[in-house]
Protein backbone atom coordinates (compact mmCIF):
# COMPACT_ATOMS: atom_id res chain seq x y z
CA UNK A 1 0.00 0.00 0.00
CA UNK A 2 1.35 3.36 -1.17
CA UNK A 3 -0.06 6.20 0.91
CA UNK A 4 0.10 10.10 0.07
CA UNK A 5 -1.93 12.51 2.05
CA UNK A 6 -4.53 11.26 2.40
CA UNK A 7 -6.40 11.65 5.99
CA UNK A 8 -7.96 8.72 8.03
CA UNK A 9 -7.62 9.93 11.62
CA UNK A 10 -9.75 12.76 12.49
CA UNK A 11 -7.64 13.48 15.18
CA UNK A 12 -4.72 14.56 13.31
CA UNK A 13 -7.02 16.90 11.06
CA UNK A 14 -4.94 20.21 9.96
CA UNK A 15 -6.35 23.54 11.11
CA UNK A 16 -7.44 24.31 7.35
CA UNK A 17 -10.34 21.84 8.46
CA UNK A 18 -11.70 24.06 10.93
CA UNK A 19 -13.10 26.55 8.36
CA UNK A 20 -14.98 24.17 6.72
CA UNK A 21 -16.15 22.18 10.43
CA UNK A 22 -17.44 26.28 11.06
CA UNK A 23 -19.19 26.17 7.65
CA UNK A 24 -20.92 22.74 8.29
CA UNK A 25 -21.87 23.90 11.42
CA UNK A 26 -24.44 26.06 9.96
CA UNK A 27 -27.71 24.90 9.44
CA UNK A 28 -27.81 22.96 6.00
CA UNK A 29 -29.22 25.70 3.58
CA UNK A 30 -26.68 28.32 4.81
CA UNK A 31 -23.90 26.16 5.01
CA UNK A 32 -24.51 24.80 1.54
CA UNK A 33 -24.68 28.27 0.24
CA UNK A 34 -21.36 29.33 1.55
CA UNK A 35 -19.75 25.99 -0.01
CA UNK A 36 -21.07 27.47 -3.50
CA UNK A 37 -19.80 30.14 -3.12
CA UNK A 38 -16.57 28.99 -2.53
CA UNK A 39 -16.42 26.52 -5.15
CA UNK A 40 -14.41 29.34 -7.49
CA UNK A 41 -11.64 29.29 -9.31
CA UNK A 42 -9.72 31.12 -6.99
CA UNK A 43 -10.14 29.03 -4.52
CA UNK A 44 -9.84 26.21 -6.65
CA UNK A 45 -5.91 27.50 -7.08
CA UNK A 46 -6.27 28.15 -3.05
CA UNK A 47 -6.52 24.33 -2.89
CA UNK A 48 -3.87 23.90 -5.19
CA UNK A 49 -1.15 25.80 -3.68
CA UNK A 50 -2.34 25.08 -0.13
CA UNK A 51 0.33 25.80 2.16
CA UNK A 52 3.47 25.08 0.25
CA UNK A 53 6.22 27.60 0.16
CA UNK A 54 6.47 29.81 -2.42
CA UNK A 55 9.46 28.55 -4.06
CA UNK A 56 7.22 25.52 -4.43
CA UNK A 57 4.28 26.96 -5.22
CA UNK A 58 5.54 28.42 -8.22
CA UNK A 59 6.51 24.19 -9.03
CA UNK A 60 3.07 23.45 -9.24
CA UNK A 61 1.74 23.58 -12.50
CA UNK A 62 -1.53 26.20 -13.36
CA UNK A 63 -3.03 23.83 -15.40
CA UNK A 64 -3.95 21.99 -12.44
CA UNK A 65 -6.66 24.20 -11.31
CA UNK A 66 -7.66 26.24 -14.81
CA UNK A 67 -7.97 22.69 -16.30
CA UNK A 68 -9.65 21.30 -13.12
CA UNK A 69 -11.91 24.44 -13.40
CA UNK A 70 -12.86 24.61 -17.14
CA UNK A 71 -14.98 21.29 -16.20
CA UNK A 72 -16.41 22.94 -13.39
CA UNK A 73 -20.23 22.73 -14.72
CA UNK A 74 -23.16 24.05 -12.96
CA UNK A 75 -24.16 19.88 -12.13
CA UNK A 76 -20.29 19.05 -11.46
CA UNK A 77 -20.38 22.26 -9.30
CA UNK A 78 -23.51 20.90 -6.82
CA UNK A 79 -21.82 17.66 -7.00
CA UNK A 80 -18.63 19.20 -5.50
CA UNK A 81 -21.17 21.14 -2.75
CA UNK A 82 -22.81 17.72 -2.12
CA UNK A 83 -19.33 15.92 -1.18
CA UNK A 84 -18.21 18.83 0.98
CA UNK A 85 -21.67 18.91 2.73
CA UNK A 86 -21.45 14.92 2.88
CA UNK A 87 -17.95 15.50 5.04
CA UNK A 88 -19.12 13.31 8.07
CA UNK A 89 -20.42 10.41 6.07
CA UNK A 90 -16.90 9.99 4.96
CA UNK A 91 -15.73 10.26 8.59
CA UNK A 92 -17.91 7.68 9.15
CA UNK A 93 -15.92 5.59 7.41
CA UNK A 94 -12.43 6.22 8.64
CA UNK A 95 -12.63 3.48 11.81
CA UNK A 96 -13.13 0.97 9.13
CA UNK A 97 -10.30 2.05 7.43
CA UNK A 98 -8.49 1.98 10.65
CA UNK A 99 -9.81 -1.58 11.70
CA UNK A 100 -8.30 -2.95 8.33
CA UNK A 101 -4.33 -1.11 8.65
CA UNK A 102 -4.90 -2.88 12.17
CA UNK A 103 -6.05 -6.22 11.11
CA UNK A 104 -4.33 -6.81 7.45
CA UNK A 105 -1.25 -4.82 8.15
CA UNK A 106 0.25 -4.83 4.48
CA UNK A 107 3.88 -3.73 3.71
CA UNK A 108 2.76 0.06 3.52
CA UNK A 109 4.88 3.13 2.08
CA UNK A 110 3.55 6.57 3.66
CA UNK A 111 5.15 9.81 1.90
CA UNK A 112 3.79 12.70 2.49
CA UNK A 113 4.17 16.62 1.74
CA UNK A 114 3.65 17.68 5.34
CA UNK A 115 3.24 21.60 4.09
CA UNK A 116 -0.51 20.83 4.00
CA UNK A 117 -3.04 22.87 6.02
CA UNK A 118 -5.32 20.34 5.79
CA UNK A 119 -3.30 16.97 6.16
CA UNK A 120 -0.06 17.95 8.47
CA UNK A 121 2.98 15.79 9.60
CA UNK A 122 0.56 14.66 12.27
CA UNK A 123 -1.93 13.14 9.62
CA UNK A 124 1.16 11.03 8.30
CA UNK A 125 2.67 9.66 11.44
CA UNK A 126 -1.35 8.88 12.32
CA UNK A 127 -0.91 5.66 10.29
CA UNK A 128 1.65 4.38 12.46
CA UNK A 129 -0.75 3.36 15.10
CA UNK A 130 -2.55 1.21 12.57
CA UNK A 131 1.00 0.28 10.78
CA UNK A 132 3.96 0.49 13.21
CA UNK A 133 6.18 -1.26 10.52
CA UNK A 134 5.22 1.20 7.66
CA UNK A 135 7.72 2.94 5.69
CA UNK A 136 7.22 7.13 6.41
CA UNK A 137 8.49 9.33 4.72
CA UNK A 138 8.26 13.28 4.90
CA UNK A 139 9.39 15.12 1.96
CA UNK A 140 9.69 18.91 1.01
CA UNK A 141 5.91 19.67 -0.23
CA UNK A 142 2.56 19.75 0.12
CA UNK A 143 -0.96 18.25 -0.50
CA UNK A 144 0.48 17.88 -4.38
CA UNK A 145 3.77 16.05 -3.98
CA UNK A 146 4.31 14.41 -7.02
CA UNK A 147 4.18 17.94 -8.92
CA UNK A 148 7.06 19.51 -6.90
CA UNK A 149 9.13 15.90 -6.01
CA UNK A 150 8.33 13.47 -8.60
CA UNK A 151 11.83 12.24 -8.57
CA UNK A 152 12.35 12.12 -4.94
CA UNK A 153 8.72 10.23 -4.53
CA UNK A 154 10.22 7.31 -7.52
CA UNK A 155 13.34 6.58 -5.67
CA UNK A 156 11.16 5.61 -2.87
CA UNK A 157 8.59 3.50 -4.56
CA UNK A 158 10.54 1.07 -6.83
CA UNK A 159 12.40 -0.20 -3.71
CA UNK A 160 9.34 -0.49 -2.08
CA UNK A 161 8.01 -2.35 -4.42
CA UNK A 162 10.88 -4.61 -5.18
CA UNK A 163 10.96 -5.48 -1.60
CA UNK A 164 6.98 -5.91 -0.85
CA UNK A 165 7.10 -7.95 -4.50
CA UNK A 166 10.08 -10.00 -4.18
CA UNK A 167 11.29 -8.94 -7.62
CA UNK A 168 12.65 -5.97 -9.55
CA UNK A 169 9.65 -3.55 -10.02
CA UNK A 170 9.13 -1.71 -13.20
CA UNK A 171 7.83 1.49 -12.55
Amino acid sequence: MIIQNGDIYEDAFGPKYEGLFDILRRPEAEARAALAQAVTEEEFKAEFLNDVRPELADLIPPDLWTLHWALMTPRRKAITVDVLAGLQQNLDWFPRYQAYLRDHRPPALILWGPQDGYMPEASARAYLRDLPDAELHLLDGGHWLLEVQLEQVVRRIRPFLERTLGRRANA
